[in-house]
């Protein structure tokens, strides 16, 4: 029988040492590693720069394709209304065009022609609702509610001037006075054409007050 050999734990831990100096030299005094430089050329260094022109162009990209589907979806709701008022003109036995416009961010439709004051209303009256009925068949189809906006004969348009010099006006003497005016009870419509041209006129401002239907417009001075 052999003798056991007392030395294999040296051998053992001479050979330890002996590799790991073969794989991390140490320096002269320190003790520590000897790490090698880096590789300026090493692909894993070089960080790609970030190209912000490309970045803008597919932000721009993505907001002219918001901006055609929103006109898309505008072009859609007109055409919707277009149907259903024509067949409310041939239901009712009322002669008229339709003209269809987009308006900024709402679609626009005209009836225009023929004896449409029934369609019009006491005070557009009749025409507000059947503005609403409109923007309730648009959005059974589209599935979007609607701000779409109706003109029968021309009643808006002339409404609309009529109320840009009324407006036009109130902010004058209430510049000049600095006290307050309140106006007749407006509908939506006739409000927002208001609330536009005050906001345009210096040393005044609008707010709304009141409960529908007797919600008007009041001009105050700026402080």
């Amino acid at each position: 029988m052999s003798a056991p050999d007392n030395h294999t734990g040296t051998d053992t831990v001479t050979t330890a040492e002996a590799t790991s100096d073969a794989v991390l030299p140490q320096t002269g005094g320190a003790g520590d590693p000897a790490l090698p430089d880096a590789d300026a050329a090493s692909a894993d260094a070089v960080v790609e720069p970030i190209d912000l022109d490309l970045e803008d162009e597919d932000e721009d990209d993505e907001d002219q394709d918001d901006a055609e589907q929103g006109e898309s979806l505008l072009v859609r709701e007109g055409d919707v209304a277009g149907d259903y008022l024509e067949r409310l003109l041939d239901i009712l036995d009322v002669d008229g065009d339709i003209d269809l416009d987009v308006e900024g961010d709402r679609a626009s439709v005209a009836v225009v022609g023929g004896q449409l004051k029934t369609l019009i209303g006491p005070d557009g009256a009749t025409l507000e609702a059947l503005q609403e009925l409109t923007r309730l068949a648009v959005a059974q189809s589209t599935g979007v509610r609607s701000r779409l906006m109706l003109d029968i004969g021309g009643f808006r348009a002339k409404r609309r001037a009529d109320l840009t010099s009324l407006a036009a006006a109130a902010a004058e003497r209430v510049a000049q006075s600095g006290q307050p005016e309140r106006l007749a009870a407006m509908n939506p419509f006739e409000r927002k054409v208001v609330h536009d041209v005050i906001a345009a006129a210096a040393g005044v401002h609008s707010e709304s007050e009141g409960e529908e239907p007797n919600r008007r417009v009041v001009v105050l001075p700026d402080q």
